[in-house]
């Protein structure tokens, strides 16, 4: 008895195991908040990827059980029934798998889930906001989660911002500066920068770098 389900990789090394909620509706905000988190990806790191999930699932479970991590072998030896197979490329759900069977119930085989099998009992919001309630309050990443994602060029002197460090809760800071120029051989030109470390844009470790920014309006 469970709503199980296993998650697993293309490679198919590791598989971790959910007892209770192993519907979609659980599964991806599960791989987005572990993605919002900065947590290294099934595909760069499986081991320390499958260890992040069942962190995630472990505190929002409680207690000592429903969840855990298990060499793979082969998709029919591993469907638990239920929800059956879940393959992720990265933080993305690649395919959904469940056993086929012929009419005298004998395996036939695997065949992938259709939109209408998925379960819609959990809306995506919620359960990223008990992801995060469950975590330690250190670990929590609070308004981080529905920010606005905006693209750096549009952020303004003034926003506040969020610092999202390598395998760090992102920090909220407010926008100093937008570049100007050259910073240590680098054209910063249109960058915002914050003071996180004194020397504003002249201090390259300033500046909120990459395509997009969470920011609080």
């Amino acid at each position: 008895m469970g709503n199980r389900a296993i998650i697993t990789t293309p490679e198919r090394e590791l598989g971790l195991y959910l007892h209770w909620n192993g519907g979609r509706d659980t599964v991806e905000p599960l791989l987005k908040y572990c993605e919002l988190k900065g947590y290294r990806s099934p595909k760069s790191d499986p081991g320390y990827a499958f260890a992040r999930m069942a962190q995630v699932m472990g505190n929002f479970f409680g207690g000592t059980l429903s969840v855990g991590i298990t060499p793979y072998t082969t998709d029919e030896a591993m469907d638990p029934g239920d929800n059956g197979i879940y393959v992720v490329d990265g933080w993305e759900i690649a395919d959904h798998l469940r056993t086929e069977y012929d009419e005298d119930w004998k395996v036939v085989g695997m065949r992938s889930l259709e939109p209408g099998e998925e379960d819609d009992w959990h809306k995506f919001d919620d359960m990223l906001r008990a992801f995060d309630a469950a975590m330690p309050v250190g670990e929590q990443l609070g308004d981080y989660l529905f920010a606005e994602e905006v693209p750096i060029g549009e952020v303004s002197v003034g926003d506040m911002a969020y610092v999202a460090k390598y395998e760090a809760t992102p920090t909220l800071v407010a926008v100093a500066g937008i570049g100007r120029g050259i910073v240590r051989g680098r054209d910063m030109t249109g960058i915002p920068f914050a003071d996180l470390y004194g020397s504003g844009g002249d201090n390259l470790n300033n500046y909120l770098e990459g395509p997009t920014v969470r920011v609080l309006r």
